[in-house]
């Protein structure tokens, strides 16, 4: 049933051959890759006024300098992240950046503050959408926490079917919110030149003045508006990190993409914060409505198809940005579980040649957020950005060592000063995101970033004791050197609680191993049961030793157990196998039906060493194999002995 379902979820599984098959052209990329970046421009603006409201009336007007500042650390951090694409096209991103030319503290840092700031991109994408839905309709605001989860859900699964498949399944969402933004600027000049554009439904907004004036007091309102505003530039980093999964020239066309990516985003951005200042547009606290729903308001009229059509695109494109982090998350995690920093599970692809793993753990810790968080923008907004900036500053640094290093072996004059080109880049880009991330931290860490701060330090280390341990166990198990030889003496116990087609068959196998020693084991908890057993033994005249260990307290694990324990200790250079019968049944539920000791048994022993434990399976509803079956008639007969636990 489990295998239905998840084909009809999922969908077949591909063969690996197929990966090929998966890669993407640059106008499906877009959408892929581009979806958060593009889409921040819908709450940049609303976060830049809703800071700047705090100071007053009078502060709103700095939000075109603070947009313009965004807009330039926008324009950097793509020119830089293009150096990125072409010298790394295996991807990776800051964290391959910074292993290679900074080492592995400066990687693990950037891996956290990616890992983290992914997490956050879902929750705060999503949410950001849900918002836009509530604001179309307002009676859907106190579900906001449940349709938020269900999103991420349905994310999830249309990225468990596949990349190439989310791409066109989100390619019309950003699409069409990338068409009406710039329809609605277009309309916004013809009725503004005509002097038919109303003002913001907030316009009217009474804002109370601060007491607070004074230069130092409007330096720190813009440095904290400006970091707000920096969300504009999340998920830029996705296309570096992604670079195998575009289509050949591979980094021709991921450096493309981010081009145009950066165009688009800082235009769109400029235009909503134009419009919004024009227009008198206020940002409320509870976000409801959202400044681009006020100004699309104003330029469509509140109530026509165009306004619901241009909602509907502002909620998909938002909710759909998630899926940049569902790109860039699971491919992040399959570098660092390749590089023995995270779980090798993440370094698997799934069915459909995606890291189903990767994006499992996505989705629950961002559904983990907005439930915490209660689906409140407002909150989630103040953990962001520090992961981003983090991760930019590190990246730049390390490509500006690479390129350092280039110029170390490069003497053709182009080659050299195309490379000084780059590196000056990426050292402007440096700098600048630096600044931007003490900016953020200084404006940021009271009001909750703290917790994004805590979490990427407890992943931190998380990953260096990943590290470690994998790297205890390689050298436990290398092989270099070391000559096997065979166990001076093997000692078979099999396990029996009844003579029946199971304990046969085990009793066949473990004779067919040829063990020096041979003994069948039962656990006397129920006296009737225990006689029966011997009288079936003798008169099947089986030869091998049947031992009954006591249970004086019905425990059937713990002598058990014992008895292995005082083998190991008689002989300690010897190896113990224990044969254990088991059933196994067609359906899940049938497992409940019968006894699990056999599981806690293996458990148990799982952990002594110089014991071996072997499951002999019966299939239950199976044909038997004739070569399981025991002669009854073997000589000589055993006798039963007992041994007091």
């Amino acid at each position: 049933m489990f295998d239905v379902l998840k084909r009809l979820l999922v969908g077949r599984p591909l063969r690996s051959e197929r990966l090929g098959d998966t890669l993407l052209p640059k106008w499906l990329a877009l959408p892929v890759f581009c979806s958060d970046p593009i889409s921040s421009v819908a709450y940049a603006t609303e976060q830049i006024l809703l800071t700047l409201a705090l100071g007053g009336a009078g502060y709103l007007s700095l939000s075109t300098p603070v947009a313009g500042a965004v807009g330039l650390v926008l324009i950097v951090v793509v020119a830089s992240y293009r150096q990125t694409c072409y010298a790394y096209p295996s991807g990776g991103g800051a964290f391959v950046v910074s292993k290679e030319n900074l080492g592995e503290t400066a990687a693990l840092t950037a891996a956290a503050a990616l890992l983290v700031d992914y997490v956050m991109t879902v929750a705060v994408s999503v949410v950001s959408g849900v918002v836009a839905i509530t604001s179309a309709f307002r009676s859907l605001a106190p579900h906001a926490v449940g349709i938020s989860v269900g999103f991420v859900v349905l994310i999830a699964l249309v990225n468990l079917r596949g990349v190439k498949e989310s791409g066109k399944s989100f390619a019309l969402p950003t699409y069409a919110f990338i068409a009406l933004t710039f329809a609605m600027f277009a309309v916004a000049i013809i009725r503004g030149a005509s002097g038919d554009l109303p003002q913001a439904e907030t316009a009217n907004l009474p804002i109370e003045q601060t007491t607070h004036v004074g230069g130092v007091f409007t330096l720190m309102l813009a440095a904290r508006a400006f970091a707000s505003g920096c969300t504009a530039l999340t998920g830029v980093e996705a296309i570096s990190n992604g670079v195998p999964a575009f289509r050949k020239p591979k980094p021709h066309n991921a450096a493309v993409t981010l081009a145009m990516m950066g165009v688009l985003a800082v235009l769109m951005f400029a235009g909503i914060t134009v419009l919004a200042v024009h227009l008198n547009a206020h940002a409320l606290p509870d976000g409801n409505p959202s400044v681009i729903s006020q100004v699309a308001g104003s330029v469509f009229g509140h109530g026509t198809v165009v306004f619901y059509l241009f909602q509907a695109a502002t909620a998909g494109i938002l909710v759909l940005a998630a899926n940049t982090a569902f790109n860039g998350f699971p491919g992040l995690a399959s570098i660092l579980a390749k590089d023995r920093y995270l779980p090798r599970q993440f370094y698997n692809r799934g069915d459909r040649l995606v890291f189903s793993n990767g994006i499992l753990i996505l989705a629950l810790f961002a559904i983990l957020l907005i439930i915490g968080f209660d689906a409140n923008i407002d909150k989630l907004i103040q953990l962001y950005i520090i992961g981003v900036f983090t991760s930019f500053t590190l990246s730049q640094l390390g490509m500006v060592v690479h390129w350092k290093r280039e110029l170390a072996t490069v003497t053709d004059p182009a080659r050299r000063r195309k490379i000084r080109g780059s590196q000056a880049i990426n050292t402007f880009g440096a700098g600048l995101t630096a600044a931007v991330l003490v900016v953020v931290f200084a404006t940021k860490i009271v009001h909750g970033a703290w917790l994004a701060v805590a979490a990427m330090v407890l992943l931190f280390f998380l990953m260096r004791s990943i590290s470690r341990y994998y790297k205890k166990v390689e050298a436990e198990v290398d092989a270099v050197d070391w000559d096997p030889t065979l166990p001076p003496k093997v000692h078979a116990l099999v396990l029996i609680s009844r003579l029946h087609k199971p304990a046969l068959r085990a009793l066949a196998f473990a004779k067919a191993t040829r063990p020096d020693q041979m003994e069948a084991v039962t656990v006397a908890a129920d006296e009737a049961e225990t006689r029966a057993l011997r009288k079936q033994w003798e008169e099947r005249g089986l030869q091998t030793p049947l031992l009954v260990i006591s249970s004086p307290y019905r425990d059937v694990v713990r002598p058990i157990v014992e008895h292995v324990t005082r083998l190991r200790t008689k002989d300690p250079r010897g190896v113990v196998s224990v044969f254990v019968p088991e059933y196994v049944v067609r359906h899940w539920w049938q497992n409940l039906l019968h006894n699990q000791s056999a599981f806690r048994l293996k458990y148990r022993l799982l952990f002594t060493k110089g014991v071996v434990v072997i499951n002999v399976p019966y299939h239950i509803g199976g044909a038997g194999e004739g070569w399981w079956s025991t002669d009854p008639n073997a000589k000589p007969k055993a006798q039963a002995t007992e041994v007091k636990a």
